[in-house]
């Protein structure tokens, strides 16, 4: 059994809007993505690494209503307040080579498994019946990319790494020690910190620097 930090999910009201904050930030622009037929979004992702990736999030204005509230939050009046006011780090998912085995530990937690596919690429992902972030975002999705094909190594590797990610929860050690039972392999700057309030913040390095990427705007 092993987890693995998969991708950071940034949220934004439009997908241009959320790469021109993201391209400010660390002098990149994101590339790749394309459409989400099942959720209604469509996305754009910047390269964390041969093995993680860090995707941008918007409903797509050129496509249909699903028939079920999207995932991530983003049919939810407060995400949508909160994304008016800027993009922001709303989410992680972690990877599992066997998302069926932690869903039956997890339960209703982990969401219903849904069969996504975007262009060549197809995913198994736990996503709840209202489309809500696990945890107010602080519990990751879990995702699973059979036959082994991830976005990752076909995305331009423009120098961007991950160096830390704070998860702040009041179940934050509950959390940790659930991931733990499933095997999550920590990177060294991940970390749990108990607090009143959730959110997500990390620092990337990049050909500006060491870049805070925020959290999203309070409600």
């Amino acid at each position: 059994m092993s987890l693995e930090l998969d991708h950071l999910v940034v949220a934004s009201r439009t997908l241009e809007e959320g790469a021109a904050w993201l391209e400010a930030r660390l002098g990149v622009a994101p590339a790749g993505g394309g459409r989400h037929a099942l959720m209604g979004t469509h996305n754009r992702l910047l390269s964390l690494g041969p093995e993680a990736y860090l995707e941008i999030i918007a409903i797509d204005p050129q496509a249909s209503a699903p028939g079920r509230p999207r995932w991530y939050s983003l049919d939810d009046p407060a995400m949508r307040a909160r994304i008016e006011k800027a993009p922001g780090l709303a989410h992680w998912v972690v990877r599992t080579d066997d998302i069926a085995r932690d869903h039956a530990v997890l339960g209703e937690r982990a969401g219903e498994i849904l069969e996504v596919t975007r262009g060549d690429l197809r995913w198994r992902i736990g996503v709840p019946s209202d489309g809500s972030l696990p945890d107010g975002g602080a519990f990751p999705t879990l995702i699973e990319w059979p036959g082994g094909r991830h976005p990752a190594p076909t995305l331009p590797d423009a120098g961007c790494r991950l160096d830390w990610l704070a998860i702040r929860s009041p179940r934050a050690e509950a959390i940790e020690s659930t991931l733990g039972t499933l095997g999550f392999v920590k990177p060294p700057g991940l970390r749990f910190a108990r607090d009143a309030g959730t959110g997500l913040s990390a620092v990337l390095r990049g050909p500006l620097g060491m870049v805070i990427l925020p959290e999203l705007a309070p409600e």
